[in-house]
């Protein structure tokens, strides 16, 4: 299983892996060094330590945590915090479940910002060439066409992308050399003790972090498309991509102590541009407008994957999602693509600039690298069998990533409230469900499926009753086949009656293998019950109608079923059985005692599912052989009303 889903390496690989991955990182020089520099006197203390911040984040951040240790922590070939989580989780360990809650919030959350900056940094060099020109509509038009853009596909990510992140990055790092050449002293930055000079030393200092923190936002994207173009891919460019980083962060740099010593850069002043030749501006404007669309269509990419994985999970309301190309991995979903198009546009018009964005941006996704670290160092503790190193390397970058997450609090009021509010309504989308999931679990009873077996024999031979179906089909919860849910008990015998041929009770597990596709098969009667368990991975696209016609087929051809029609009429002319899904909604009694918090849980819940897609689609059946009822769920604690009979 796992060998058809490992990417090898290569020139093609590393490429794709440039159109893919490295968007978002790689447009962090249109932003990074203005966000720490401007509105400041320019001072050797404040550029080169500054620039070191940023050098030794991307070394220990970027690449020890994300390059070196998470893509190790590969689940058959896939990346990402549901894939860890999947990973770790089956040890038991429940509080697993929170930091990946929060993590995919907050990831979420992050893009809702990165297009908005990424596409205004860029947009905003047009003002060099047309003075005083109000950008915001053009980066408003932008957005517009990037979502809508999503709809059509992105199969051409490896053959157009790929090349032009590589002219893009060759372009940087070839704009950072001219300006390394004129002030070579730059590279003093290697030397950290600028970095802790900056920090303790420089007024404020410290909360500079937070603009430092945006040159690693896009570490995260690394392990999160790990599964798009391999670890090999992503470890070999990310050295070309590294490179390229550090020439034009110190580029920029040199070009404010070479030039500008002492002076102070105004907010609006785009560094990135100001190093530009001015025959060349033009072109440069347009490669980094191209560059900003891929950096966010690949986390937009990102976003419906991870929305897709939580959906496979139980963990975010069912949506419809499309394919629209043949490329690995290429998702829409439209309801996230609109709102995260609005959640974009609502950036765009309160914050205007990305001077302004940039106060807003890191916060959500600090929390969510935070996740990652917690994550990892369980996945290590139990793959190395060791406590020791993991909880050291763990405890090291979480004290890192907390450092950055103290010092990006000082925006909170600048715009930082606003991710930090998208991804707690976030978070408490994925909680509601999972605590519903539990609640449904705590309080489904499961039956023993042996002592229905004469009932279900008898109802069969009862020809008083109408037949509900030839082949009548349950999906149960129960992932036993000796069990059976109450509730399809219920459903069978004391709703209304439902006589058929054969009936099918399916369990559909998500497993921990993204890409797993297996089924067994238990015979409960010969020809007449059976107790399927289908599995399948997070990756793999719901479509339990097909595969369980698949797993019938399998059965008619080993002589284990019928299938022929057993209505005279029907049977006469060699017509295939009818086949009927019914699929039950829990719903709790009215008279059921439940805590307030499962009280909050259960309304909430009942909003949710009113915007979800309905559950004949998500699970990929025909909506012309589905029967939805709505059953109890069975409580062994009723409220005692103590009532006295009078006479």
């Amino acid at each position: 299983m796992e060998s058809q889903h490992k990417v090898k390496t290569g020139l093609a690989g590393m490429l794709i892996s440039l159109g893919i991955v490295f968007g978002d990182i790689g447009t962090s020089p249109l932003y990074v060094i203005k966000a720490i520099l401007t509105d400041k006197v320019i001072s050797e203390q404040l550029v080169l330590g500054g620039l070191s911040c940023v050098i030794w984040t991307l070394f220990l951040i970027t690449t020890t945590k994300y390059v070196i240790f998470a893509l190790n922590a590969d689940n058959n070939g896939e990346g990402g915090i549901f894939a860890l989580y999947a990973l770790v989780r089956k040890y038991k360990f429940k509080p697993v479940i929170y930091p990946a809650i929060i993590g995919c919030a907050m990831l979420i959350a992050d893009g809702f910002i990165t297009p908005p900056i990424t596409i205004s940094s860029a947009v905003e060099g047009i003002t060099l060439l047309i003075p005083g020109i109000n950008t915001v509509p053009w980066v408003i038009l932008c957005l517009f066409l990037l979502f809508m853009f999503q709809q059509i596909g992105t199969e051409a990510v490896g053959k157009t992308f790929g090349p032009i992140m590589l002219i893009w990055f060759c372009m940087i790092a070839c704009l950072g050399v001219n300006q390394i050449l004129q002030y070579p002293q730059i590279f003093k930055a290697l030397n950290p003790a600028y970095a802790i000079d900056l920090l303790t030393n420089y007024p404020r200092g410290f909360w500079l972090l937070g603009a430092v923190f945006l040159c690693t936002t896009g570490g995260e994207a690394l392990y999160s498309d790990l599964g798009h173009v391999g670890k090999g891919n992503i470890r070999v460019t990310w050295s070309l991509v590294l490179v390229c980083l550090l020439l034009s962060y110190s580029g920029q740099s040199a070009w404010l102590l070479h030039n500008h010593l002492g002076k102070t850069i105004p907010t609006e002043t785009s560094i990135f541009y100001a190093i530009m030749p001015e025959w060349f501006l033009t072109m440069g404007i347009v490669v980094a407008c191209i560059a900003s669309f891929i950096a966010s269509q690949a986390l937009i990419s990102g976003v419906f994957t991870l929305v897709n994985e939580a959906m496979k999970l139980h963990l975010w309301p069912r949506l419809k999602v499309n394919y629209p190309s043949k490329f690995k991995g290429q998702i829409y979903i439209p309801q996230i693509n609109w709102i995260l198009f609005c959640g974009c546009l609502i950036i765009v018009l309160i914050f205007r600039s990305s001077a302004n964005m940039e106060a807003a941006y890191g916060m959500a996704i600090i929390i969510d690298m935070l996740m990652t670290s917690l994550l990892l160092g369980f996945f290590y503790k139990i793959r190395l069998h060791n406590f020791t190193i993991p909880f050291i390397a763990a405890t090291f970058f979480i004290i890192l990533e907390g450092t950055f997450l103290i010092a990006n609090l000082d925006k909170f009021m600048h715009g930082g409230w606003f991710s930090i509010l998208t991804g707690i309504v976030g978070a408490t989308l994925v909680f509601v469900l999972y605590s519903a999931q539990k609640i449904r679990e705590k309080h489904t009873q499961f039956v023993k499926l042996s002592d229905y077996v004469p009932l279900l024999k008898d109802l069969q031979d009862d020809v008083s009753l109408p037949k509900e179906a030839s082949h009548l089909v349950y999906l149960a919860m129960a992932n036993d086949r000796r069990l059976i849910d109450s509730n399809i008990m219920y459903s069978i015998f004391r709703k209304r009656p439902k006589r058929a041929d054969v009936y099918w009770f399916v369990h559909v597990e998500i497993v921990d293998n993204p890409y797993q596709k297996s089924y067994h098969v238990d015979t409960i009667v010969p020809k007449e019950v059976f107790y399927i368990q289908l599995r399948f991975g997070f990756k793999v696209e719901h479509r339990v109608n097909t595969m369980f016609f698949e797993i019938v087929d399998h059965l008619v051809a080993s002589g284990e079923v019928s299938i022929a029609s057993n209505y005279p009429s029907m049977k006469k002319h060699h017509m295939p059985a009818d086949f009927k899904f019914i699929l039950l909604h829990t719903r709790v009694s009215a008279d059921t005692e439940l805590t307030a918090f499962e009280r909050w849980v259960v309304r909430s819940y009942r909003m949710i599912k009113k915007v979800s897609l309905p559950a004949y689609e998500d699970f990929g059946l025909e909506v012309a052989n589905v029967e939805e009822e709505v059953v109890p769920i069975l409580l062994p604690s009723k409220v005692e009303m103590n009532l006295k009979r009078e006479f």
